[in-house]
């Protein structure tokens, strides 16, 4: 092993509190990986629960594995935090990939732990090479000839009855038909061929063996019957040893860009009782908690869950709409020292608002931010989006008069402080993700996303106090070749593995065109290479979403008591065995 990269993994452990360590012999080995470096993994909540999940099991050994830092990028080999040991010499290489722009550090990790990159080059000894994560139940086919199995559907409903079939031992093409066909949730791309149409438009997918022609994501019902939760603290994180814990799972508003409010239906929240005892627990590893969910403030009892912290206990929130905001609130969010507060109004205009189907209106975000500074919470992060669909540049503008009439309460409210903050706005340019009504809408070209962040800036640039951010539209677009893309895009994911990332080099190489993928508008009635994946959600609705925001009509919020439009309320079913408990992570270092 590389010096220096053992000396950094001692480092990590030494710092690391919840660490879980259980003997090899004789169990299921699983290398859970992480595309990404250290940092941005264990920012993550959705593989720590896996780690913990899996941890929590009698017959499974897990351990955990990133990509190395640049510092390391010569060093030959991938290992793992917790044993040093190459991942190659594990059963099973679990990747959770939260992001398509981590795709293309999957071939990186593969090549460098010595494992073939594609599955049909793998044979025993190798290990099983699985993949999970929000990104592979959107669309997985860009990365499918290099995964053995994927997981389509969320870790604590799947991952019990997968490792009830799984036998490390046994054949691979054996083991990975008996998977296929007897766990629901489960995908081994090696069984389905994709067809094209003439056209080069994606035309079917179709099982070359006995398997299941569609594959159900499979999701918790009730999430009660598991916590998610922080399993270790560390202070090399985004959060710096702060305590998450989910509070919620999907999102009841319907936004029509966002994925996660529909592949995460129906919107699910944790009890209050349940959340207390989940509160409690963390308060014994940390005196900061951060309330994590798409809708943390849409929780029933939100603020007598805030109410019920320990005195001394810092509270912090991934999101809250700017409707939602209450003055209990921000006076927890100022006694627990937040200095910026964060409010997406992700389109400038009512209009495009409407389109998009935000449910706030410009009077919810201007009484927000007085709000905000009224209670004492100096600074504002604003989001937007650039390169929705049917959006104009007088969309563009109105983004630059919001964040002035924003300016303008804040600059009132504040003088009454005796201080001004800093108001910082964030520009994202839009991909159209699967599974979304806006699954059909063509991105903006390169060029186009550039002018309308430099009209922004330049709107913006003689107004004091506000700060412009902007991502970059060529990242932008790699993300929608990789999330929109079917599996001819793996060949471009293999020549940029062999261009060592080299993505202009590869793109224009590429007999393959990217704009096929990015900037064209897809007709009503095209067949997408992710429509195998069954998320209970009409197509016709989604249709129908596409066609309303193009008219500007809003929705309702998602009810699941009282609807069943979209198609994934169907009457309860008896609960299943994985629904049991799994215990709050509360493991101490060892």
């Amino acid at each position: 092993m590389d010096k220096k990269l053992a000396k950094d993994r001692r480092k990590l452990l030494d710092d690391e509190r919840g660490v879980i360590r259980k003997r090899r012999h004789a169990n299921t080995t699983v290398a859970l990986v992480y595309p990404n470096t250290y940092h941005v993994g264990m920012s993550n909540l959705g593989f720590q629960s896996v780690y913990h999940l899996l941890n929590s099991m009698d017959d499974i050994v897990c351990e955990r594995s990133f990509l190395p830092e640049i510092r390391f990028k010569n060093a030959n080999d991938i290992i793992t935090i917790e044993s040093g040991q190459p991942i190659r010499q594990f059963d099973m290489v679990a990747f959770s990939i939260s992001f398509e722009n981590d795709y293309p550090n999957i071939l990186t990790i593969l090549q460098r732990a010595g494992i073939p990159l594609k599955s049909k080059d793998r044979g025993n000894p190798h290990p099983l090479v699985a993949a999970g994560g929000v990104a592979c139940f959107l669309n997985p086919e860009p990365i499918a000839p290099f995964i053995d199995c994927v997981f389509m559907g969320e870790a604590e409903a799947i991952l019990p009855a997968f490792v009830e079939r799984y036998h490390r031992k046994a054949g691979r093409g054996r083991q990975l038909k008996q998977l296929a066909q007897n766990v629901e949730g489960i995908y081994v791309p090696a069984f389905y061929e994709s067809r094209y149409a003439a056209d080069g438009c994606f035309q079917s997918m179709q099982p070359t063996s006995d398997v299941p022609p569609k594959i159900k994501r499979v999701y918790l019902r009730n999430l009660d019957t598991a916590a998610t939760c922080s399993a270790i603290l560390t202070p090399h994180t985004t959060f710096d040893r702060t305590y998450l814990m989910e509070v919620s799972r999907g999102c009841p508003h319907g936004c029509r860009f966002c994925a996660a409010g529909y592949i995460y239906r129906p919107p699910r929240f944790r009890s209050l009782s349940f959340l207390k005892a989940a509160l409690e627990t963390g308060e014994k590893r940390s005196n900061k908690i951060g309330l994590v969910g798409a809708a943390v403030s849409d929780l029933p009892g939100l603020n007598e869950l805030c109410g019920h912290a320990a005195p001394g206990t810092t509270l912090s929130f991934s999101s809250l709409r700017a409707e939602a905001l209450t003055s209990e609130l921000i006076s927890r969010m100022k006694e627990s020292g937040v200095k910026t507060a964060t409010i997406a109004p992700d389109a400038g205009s009512e209009r495009l608002r409407r389109v998009i189907n935000k449910g706030i209106c410009e009077t919810d975000i201007l009484n927000a931010a007085e709000m905000l500074v009224a209670n004492g919470v100096p600074n504002l992060k604003l989001y937007f989006m650039i390169g929705l669909p049917s959006e104009t540049m007088a969309d563009i503008d109105a983004i630059v008069l919001l964040c002035k009439k924003i300016k303008h309460r804040f600059l009132k409210t504040s003088r009454s402080r005796k201080r001004i903050g800093e108001i910082t706005v964030s520009i994202n340019s839009f991909v159209p993700k699967p599974h979304t009504p806006f699954q059909w809408a063509a991105m903006d070209e390169i060029h186009l996303l550039k002018e309308k962040i430099k009209r922004i800036k330049l709107g913006l640039k003689r107004v004091s106090n506000v700060q412009v951010h902007a991502d970059i539209p060529k990242w932008a677009y790699i993300q929608g070749l990789l999330s929109r893309g079917d599996r001819r895009v793996a060949e471009i994911l293999t020549r940029l593995n062999q261009n060592n990332g080299n993505w202009a080099k590869t793109l224009k190489a590429s007999p393959i065109n990217p704009d096929f993928y990015v900037v064209r508008q897809r007709s009503l009635d095209e067949i997408f290479p992710w429509d195998f994946i069954d998320h209970g959600i009409r197509k016709s609705f989604l249709k129908s979403e596409y066609q309303k925001a193009l008219r500007g009509t809003p929705t309702a919020s998602c009810n699941p008591t009282s609807c069943n439009i979209c198609g994934v309320c169907h009457p309860p079913e008896t609960p299943s065995s994985v629904e049991r408990i799994y215990s709050m992570p509360d493991n101490k270092n060892t």
